[in-house]
């Protein structure tokens, strides 16, 4: 049956509100609510003591209010007060007014995940655990308590979850107008608080205007902020921009070409014009995010379009890499000697065949395996092209451990491009973003990227169509390691070294998570993804605008993974036909309950006695 999930009365995405019923401020299931204030509880205590409340505790947000460790732990009552307030609508059932039930129902959960810290509190106090819990410390300890004493810490995290919790179910009950406003005046409170540093480094003047001199927002102006950001809503800043998106996907024909030709020059506009009048820490930035957008734009050929699980997709950036540092540098091996080193550009032609071939050479093995089979095989290449570079028998090649220093910045005459000036590395990076996404659009929508979202979708059916699914996939591999080998060749020119240890088997995985967030299969997503991930929490040696989490960032690497995974597998920017692949049972459901799909009655054709079939109506 189809399900609705009712968040407030007044929402479009309520059709059955007119028929709700009223119910009494405490008639709820109490065991569900129990059940969610548990794992509430349990999630709490996993925050407190993987340390990370007082690993962010210096961090001031808005100051003397509110720490980033603080808030770790308080916008998870926020969410289960709102989840709490989620109701699901079977087909032909009624839905329930909102009122007083949801706040006591999100008052209920908070207050017991609360009792939980509450309880740990208690516990740290009493025992001393730090031998099998690390975190288990006097630090952690002081941060449960507030800095005051074990009574305050125990009374506070039960009234404060309580007062979240409510507040969160209380988004429910409130006008969609009004409820947008406060959620858009809490978002720009914390989005100026949390990204105060690329704030400050687009516009240094702020610094002394809104933030404390030991960090923070001024309270003042977190209260200021807020009402900015609420009143723009109310005032329907967020409907325009609403119908402006809306308007966009409705045009058609030479219409939305127009529309995406200008919104294209705008964005390569505000790309050239922002790292001008930046900092070097906004520019360094956006120049890792343009290395692994290069990369993750190549892994979606593999993955997103050919459905190729490619563990192993480092290795192409590692021989893009070692290529480009083998070839430009003075202290590459001792067998290279008397061989004359190439400049930055010359050396990328021999790197993009170098590349191919490689990728000739991984994807012919491995082209007829499928699934967790081809998984393991690619993961296993990726490691050993790494321990290629590492080995002994190769030394007089690569330098082994030792790695190869001293690469030449990427010289253009007019334009060089060294590690020293993040501006020079971005615009180079946004040169080649650029060829590789329209690179990938083109390919998308010709024969060969058709082919692929054929194997993707069902590679038997696609071979009895009579596509070579064999010659399929190793162009799949040859495109994504000619791309992944740009950004190889760009880092080794940006970083000035290369070595083994920069092509670990976790830069694979990030990428992958990178499609997987962004949106497997659609070039918008991975750019989203790209951001997101890489620059608000980095890539595995490069920081993010919150470098706070850098201890962390796998942890939260996982847990959004898993998230993902569970609520939104074809990611942040869907692909409209790979989102119809991931959830064909649920349209077929639906075409079900309307009547759209044959039913063994309508496929008899009583002008034949049972003979042949016939369309329904």
């Amino acid at each position: 049956m189809t399900a609705t999930t009712v968040s407030n009365s007044g929402s479009a995405n309520e059709p059955l509100s007119i028929d709700a019923v009223s119910k009494g401020a405490f008639d709820f299931d109490m065991r569900a609510a129990l059940t969610s204030g548990l794992i509430l509880a349990l999630s709490l205590v996993f925050i407190a003591l993987c340390g990370i409340p007082e690993g962010l505790n210096e961090r001031l947000l808005i100051k003397p209010v509110l720490s980033l460790g603080y808030l770790s732990l308080l916008w998870l009552p926020l969410l289960f007060g709102w989840l709490s307030g989620n109701e699901t609508v079977l087909e032909g059932m009624v839905a329930t007014k909102k009122g007083a039930r949801d706040i006591v129902r999100g008052l209920f959960v908070g207050l017991i995940g609360g009792l939980g810290l509450s309880l740990l509190t208690v516990l740290m106090d009493a025992f001393d655990l730090r031998d099998p819990l690390v975190n288990w410390s006097p630090a952690t300890e002081e941060v449960l308590q507030f800095s005051r004493s074990i009574g305050f810490g125990v009374i506070a995290w039960p009234v404060l979850g309580a007062i979240l919790g409510a507040f969160g179910a209380a988004l429910h009950v409130m006008p969609e107008k009004i409820r947008k406003a406060v959620m858009a005046g809490l978002g720009t409170v914390l989005s100026f608080a949390i990204f105060a540093t690329f704030i400050v480094d687009v516009a240094d003047f702020l610094d002394d205007l809104l933030y404390a001199r030991r960090g923070g927002l001024k309270w003042g102006w977190a209260i200021a902020l807020f009402v900015i950001g609420a009143g723009a809503s109310f005032l329907g800043g967020g409907r325009k921009i609403s119908e402006m998106k809306s308007s966009y996907q409705a045009a058609t024909g030479p219409a939305k070409r127009q529309q995406t030709t200008t919104l294209i020059l705008l964005s390569l506009a505000a790309l050239i014009i922002i790292p001008l009048i930046t900092g070097k820490i906004t520019q360094e930035l956006f120049a890792n995010i343009g290395i692994f957008l290069l990369l993750a734009l190549g892994l979606n050929i593999v993955v997103g379009l050919a459905g190729i699980l490619d563990l192993g997709y480092v290795a192409f950036f590692a021989v893009g890499g070692y290529t480009t540092a083998v070839l430009t540098s003075p202290n590459r091996g001792p067998d290279f000697e008397g061989f004359p080193t190439l400049p930055w550009w010359g050396a990328l032609l021999v790197t993009i065949i170098i590349a191919g071939l490689v990728g000739l050479f991984i994807g012919a093995p491995v082209i007829r395996m499928r699934g967790d089979y081809l998984a393991i095989v690619t993961l296993g290449f990726g490691e050993i092209i790494r321990l290629l570079f590492l080995s002994d028998w190769l030394n007089g090649w690569f330098n082994g451990a030792q790695g190869i220093t001293n690469v030449p910045p990427a010289d253009f005459g007019f334009f060089s491009v060294k590690g020293t000036d993040p501006r020079s590395v971005f615009y180079l990076v946004l040169f080649f973003a650029a060829i590789s996404i329209y690179v990938s659009w083109r390919l998308e929508r010709s024969r060969l990227g058709r082919a692929w979202m054929a194997i993707r979708e069902d590679e038997s059916v696609a071979e009895a169509m009579g596509i070579n699914t064999v010659n399929m996939k190793l162009m799949a591999f040859v495109v994504g390691a000619v791309l992944a080998s740009f950004s190889g060749a760009i880092f080794a020119a940006k970083v000035g070294s290369i070595f083994p240890t920069s092509f670990l088997i976790l830069v694979s995985v990030i990428i992958l998570v990178v499609v997987i967030v962004g949106g497997m299969g659609n070039i918008m997503g991975i750019i989203v993804g790209s951001v997101v991930l890489i620059g608000v929490l980095g890539g595995p040696k490069q920081p993010g605008l919150l470098a706070e989490f850098s201890e962390y960032k796998l942890l939260i690497y996982g847990a959004l993974l898993v998230v993902m995974m569970l609520k939104r597998p074809e990611g942040l920017v869907p692909n409209a036909r790979r989102s119809r692949e991931l959830h064909q049972d649920e349209f077929l459901q639906d075409a079900w309950l309307k009547g759209e799909v044959d039913t063994d009655d309508d496929m008899v054709d009583p002008s034949t006695g049972g003979e042949g079939t016939v369309a329904p109506a």
